[in-house]
């Protein structure tokens, strides 16, 4: 049962970008990702309305929060737009490049140098982008645009490692205040990142589907029911019976499935360049995730050091950060307890 749980999570994370490509036939990506967002973000407010957390934050957390918010935003915006001039695979595979990034940031900010095995990823990374990115034509609704898919497709994988960067230091291990639960966190990201993309509709000219428009709104409902709420809930739930690092290596299967589907579906062929970038790409990324695993220093509170948050990056599909910190710490001078 556990095996069957963590395997019907992938799938449902996996046809995500398959829902997408469906949204995206009657409405434009900021819309789309607004859609997804807000319906997404209702079951959270009201459970966390309901369960009124015993801490509030001030406000320099909250004004966090919406940063993490718009960072959420741009994820959803880019990569969603770059299923309209790039193949699902390729899309998927360069969005998942996130823990390459998210540890970066730790080398170069957090000043934590990498272990060797990291430049060895750094490099397969790199090949793979090159293989994927000298096709220059990719099976997609909108031809001829193969590098803007695969730059968007980047950007999101970027954007999404800002957000967990951000929820993991102010959300679930704060150096000052207490940790929140997740469930308070996504309430207030998802709807900062639903607001954040109304602008970005209005000025381009963006709004829902049609009310008509049946296949476009499963699309959308299909990414923030299917994909979102049920797919990261079971992932959640997958971690009650394996480590955070299982369900991180786990997760690389959401490009192949989503390969497979797009194969099935939209008959988007899978070039041997494709094939063997993508294997680079994820063979990296499952490096950057065993160098974190074994660097992790329990009870840490910093990003380097946080239990499995490179883990995190990899499961951050694409707006959860799975798992929770049970530390707690007093809090800070702009929070209170009520």
């Amino acid at each position: 049962m556990p095996y069957l749980r963590l395997l019907g999570a992938q799938l449902a994370i996996g046809a995500a970008a398959i829902f997408a490509r469906y949204a995206l036939t009657g409405a434009g990506p900021f819309a789309v990702s607004a859609l997804r967002l807000a319906i997404a973000a209702i079951p959270f407010v009201i459970l966390a309305l309901l369960a009124r957390s015993p801490v509030r934050l001030g406000w320099r957390r909250e004004l966090v929060f919406a940063g993490a918010g718009i960072a959420l935003a741009a994820h959803f915006a880019t990569w969603i737009g770059s299923l309209l001039y790039t193949s699902v695979a390729v899309s998927t595979i360069l969005v998942a490049t996130t823990p390459i990034w998210t540890c970066a940031y730790a080398a170069i900010v957090e000043r934590r140098p990498p272990a060797r095995a990291y430049y060895l990823a750094l490099g397969l990374a790199a090949l793979g982008l090159v293989a994927i990115v000298l096709q220059r034509v990719a099976p997609a609704p909108v031809p001829g645009q193969a590098l803007l898919g695969d730059a968007l497709a980047l950007a999101g994988g970027m954007a999404i490692g800002v957000y967990l960067i951000l929820v993991q230091r102010f959300g679930f291990a704060p150096a000052d205040g207490r940790p929140i639960p997740t469930r308070d966190i996504v309430a207030r990201t998802y709807s900062w990142a639903a607001l954040a993309l109304v602008p970005l509709m209005l000025f381009a000219h963006q709004g829902p589907p049609a009310i008509g428009d049946y296949r476009a709104w499963f699309g959308v409902l299909g990414m923030a029911i299917f994909a979102q709420l049920i797919g990261h809930t079971a992932l959640n739930a997958a971690l009650r019976d394996f480590t955070p690092s299982v369900v991180a290596m786990a997760t690389l299967l959401e490009p192949v499935s989503a390969a497979l589907l797009a194969a099935l579906l939209f008959a988007e062929a899978i070039s041997p360049a494709t094939a063997l970038g993508g294997l680079a790409i994820l063979t990296a990324v499952a490096i950057t995730l065993r160098v974190a695993e074994l660097k992790r220093v329990p009870g840490a509170q910093h990003f380097g050091d946080a239990p499995g948050l490179c883990d995190a990056a990899a499961r951050g599909e694409r707006g959860v950060a799975v798992g929770d910190f049970t530390e707690r710490s007093e809090p800070a001078a702009d929070d209170a307890i009520e």
